[in-house]
């Protein structure tokens, strides 16, 4: 039966054209399937779907989404972020697409977020799967471990959060290029927590506040809370949910770069 799948131009031009429309037809499409943003199920017989291929130096993964989550995209990420993935285009919703569960990769949505009265150029950090604590395969750390690096625990959107200080927010040239965090081992130079594989664009709105204040916000957020919301109002909604859920933690990064 054919599904209500979208492949990009992209897509198709990284698994060729006979795969793609084998797709389309319906064979090697999954009827149901977990989404790879927002971790929720979704079904390409009932609802418009997006096929997302993440793509390593030697493996490529195919995942898909809610159309209304992500667009059909190529994602480059990194090798080892593919290495013990073991999901197929059939993928169960216990697997992790494009990563295993201690190699999630971590999503990054910009966003202005009005605290207060003022509006704050904000990042949305989610990753696709569970992060578990270096040295253990159980379980979900990702907002303790960020807790123990000065994050704070966020219940409410009513004041802007603390500065966290040796951590810093990268733009060069208008784009968003990573979130830095202090070198390891008494290292007085920082090193990236996140980084973009391909530079992020912002908007004009979202860089002149952040020219203005010289500081972002960072809100961070455990797999399935948040997911990619395509309007800053339902972005702001998924915040407040989370936030009163006790699944966000959040600080005030320095703006590095214009």
């Amino acid at each position: 039966m054919p599904r209500l799948l979208d492949v990009s131009d992209d897509v198709r031009a990284e698994i060729g054209d006979e795969e793609a429309d084998r797709l389309l037809a319906g064979g090697n499409a999954p009827g149901s399937y977990d989404c790879t943003s927002c971790r929720t199920a979704g079904d390409s017989e009932q609802e418009h779907t997006s096929t997302v291929l993440f793509v390593g130096d030697e493996t490529a993964v195919l995942a898909f989404a809610h159309a209304g989550c992500l667009p059909s995209q190529v994602v480059r990420v990194a090798e080892d972020q593919l290495q013990g993935a073991v999901r197929s285009v059939a993928g169960s919703p216990d697997e992790i697409p494009g990563a295993a569960p201690s190699q999630a990769v971590l999503g990054v949505t910009s966003g202005l977020v009005l605290i207060a009265g003022d509006l704050h150029p904000a990042l949305v950090v989610e990753p696709t799967g569970p992060i578990a604590r270096p040295g253990s395969d159980s379980g979900d750390d990702f907002l303790p471990l960020l807790i123990e690096q000065g994050y704070m625990p966020v219940t409410g959107l009513e004041e802007a959060p603390r500065t966290l200080e040796g951590w810093s927010v990268l733009l060069a040239m208008g784009q968003l290029h990573a979130v830095l965090q202090p070198g390891t081992g008494g290292a007085p130079s920082q090193v990236a927590w996140w980084q973009a594989h391909q530079p992020l664009v912002v908007t004009e709105g979202w860089r002149a506040a952040a020219n203005k204040t010289q500081t972002v916000l960072v809100f961070a957020a455990p797999a399935g809370s948040i997911g990619r919301q395509p309007r800053e109002d339902l972005l702001r909604d998924a915040l407040d949910k989370a936030a009163a859920n006790g699944r966000l933690v959040a600080a005030a990064l320095p703006l590095a770069g214009t």
